[in-house]
């Protein structure tokens, strides 16, 4: 299916407006198909992804096991389920957890903050990936592939809906400190128009005129830029006529035109200075909660899909002494995910807003073992057998719990959910069809979620 039937340079050249304007694709979806290109209407316009990678213990934060505590220092009768590393025997959580609100939606004392909005969170505890690897796992998890190279979720969502501003990116991952491991990967647009690619933004930078580099040019004046900007596309637009169809030529020209546009309102957007101090004191100071804060402003300013990673490593990925390095990096992030919800809420921003909180797989129920042979890490390894996330708003069903692991917390076995699966879950809340969202590459139509995938009705509203 071809979403935009007319291509790039036959509406340049039907409109006469030239190449000063940002992506066609954008403007059709915003112009000609008042901001939608949906296949029936979507209860959710806007993603807000909050990667906790390096993978989140399911046993240490939504599913508790009582039966590990039982069987603290036994070992499981687990079968040949295999991870990365030796495992050895039951290691009981360290957490304390306890019901909240009225769904009775138990979570771990972890996220203290978190459990007061229970009554908002979908917890599907029945989550399953194909491998515990980290940048396998990572590339999965974004891009419905592990292997090949493949566009993103992000991507895909602003290649089918356009933009709501085409002053900022349709698609923004913010890191702190650096790249994820898989680095851009994680956000590519591959195959489809380089406009689409997700833009990177290294949220450890506080001043806002330095988050995005040369945002702001104080030697010339916006009347000399103007005209600077006027010459150069005409020179690109000279140049695209010599190469038609370039893929590469066109994404490195409306790279271009974004930076030039976003001169407008991308300082204003990241700076968080312009917030009322009560909201402020809501979300923490934080590098995890400050760009919480960001994604909610970028939200309302029509940026459909903003991803916030914490950190540029693997912080959640506790091999040893998970009771210290679990608490810790929640601590990090539990205010300005409570006040994400908050706020989104109380500016009518969360039933239109698709929070997603998820690693790319959960941990083992028993502990790691040093591989040196010395004895337990008081840690857990990988474990994609079986894991939880969570959603709010957006469309799916509030203070519910959706499928379960078995009685230790090792192994999705009911009403299982792959990555495949969410994503159309994920994609149907916004108004597509998975199997109609497609681009034609290389002599086939491909999607998101390939030749998988099942709505799965259970977690919507």
């Amino acid at each position: 299916m071809n979403l935009f039937p007319i291509n790039r340079r036959r509406f340049f050249q039907r409109s006469g407006l030239g190449i000063g304007m940002l992506a066609a694709t954008d403007l059709i979806a915003t112009e000609s198909l008042g901001g939608t290109a949906t296949h029936f209407p979507g209860k959710a316009r806007h993603v807000i992804h909050v990667f906790l990678n390096g993978g989140m213990s399911q046993v240490d934060t939504f599913d508790p096991k009582p039966e590990l505590s039982k069987r603290g220092g036994q070992m499981l009768p687990i079968g040949n389920l295999q991870t990365e590393r030796r495992t050895g025997v039951a290691l009981p959580s360290p957490f304390t957890f306890a019901q909240h609100g009225e769904s009775g939606i138990p979570i771990s004392d972890i996220f203290p903050h978190l459990s007061k909005c229970a009554d908002e969170l979908l917890v599907v505890r029945s989550m399953f990936a194909e491998l515990p690897n980290h940048e396998l796992t990572l590339m999965l998890m974004n891009t419905g592939s592990q292997r090949l190279v493949r566009p993103s979720f992000g991507s895909w969502l602003s290649y089918g809906m356009g933009s709501e501003n085409r002053n900022l990116p349709g698609f923004v991952a913010m890191c702190p400190g650096g790249m994820p491991v898989g680095g851009a990967g994680n956000w590519r647009s591959a195959f489809l128009p380089g406009i689409y690619q997700g833009t990177h933004v290294d949220t450890s930078i506080r001043d806002p005129e330095k988050l995005i580099a040369n945002i702001r040019n104080h030697r010339l004046s916006p009347e000399v830029q103007r005209e600077q900007f006027a010459l150069l596309q005409q020179l690109n637009d000279h140049h695209l006529k010599q190469r038609p169809h370039e893929a590469a030529l066109e994404s490195r020209i409306e790279s271009f035109e974004l930076a030039y546009r976003m001169q407008s309102e991308a300082t204003d957007a990241f700076d968080v200075s312009q917030e009322p101090q009560y909201i402020l004191d809501l979300y923490g100071d934080s590098p995890q909660n400050r760009q919480l804060l960001l994604a909610r402003r970028l939200v309302e300013r029509g940026v459909r899909f903003v991803q916030t990673w914490h950190g540029d490593l693997q912080p959640w990925d506790s091999h040893s002494n998970i009771k210290e390095e679990h608490r810790k990096v929640a601590s990090q992030c539990d205010q300005g995910l409570a006040a994400l919800i908050i706020d989104l809420k109380a500016r009518g921003l969360l039933d239109e807003t698709l929070i997603l909180c998820t690693g790319e797989f959960g941990r083992t129920p028993s502990v790691e073992m040093n591989q040196d042979g010395a004895g337990a890490a008081m840690g857990r390894d990988h474990n994609h057998w079986g894991f939880s996330l969570w959603m709010a708003g957006g469309g799916v069903k509030r203070g519910t719990i959706y499928g379960a692991t078995d009685e230790f917390g090792f192994q999705a076995v009911e009403n299982r959910v792959s990555i495949h699966d969410l994503h159309a879950t994920m994609l149907h809340l916004l108004g597509f069809d998975h199997e109609r969202l497609t681009y034609r590459y290389a002599g086939r139509d491909f999607r998101l979620t390939d030749v998988h995938g099942q709505v799965v009705r259970g977690m919507i509203a």
